[in-house]
């Protein structure tokens, strides 16, 4: 029996207050894109209140929705940022 492949899901700050964790482990889903991981995480309790598009870092490399995923991939979900 094969091993279901998963993505690394890291929720940071309010992302995380929301889903109730800051580490998440998802199956990799279909179709393979951000958009799709996205889509996922707001249906589970509280993602609803996560933007249709958030600022998304896949490897630590900015993302947009239509990039692909793939097993082992860490998937940082990143809240808008502000500093000086």
């Amino acid at each position: 029996m094969a091993d279901t492949p998963f993505l690394r899901v890291l929720l940071f700050a309010r992302y995380a207050d929301l889903l109730g964790t800051d580490l998440l482990r998802l199956p990799v889903p279909e179709p393979p894109t951000v958009a799709r991981v996205i889509e996922l995480l707001r249906q589970r309790p509280g993602g609803a209140q996560l933007p249709a598009m958030p600022l998304v870092a896949v490897n630590a490399r900015q993302a947009r929705g239509s990039d692909p995923v793939q097993a082992g991939d860490e998937v940082a979900v990143l809240p808008p940022m502000a500093g000086g």
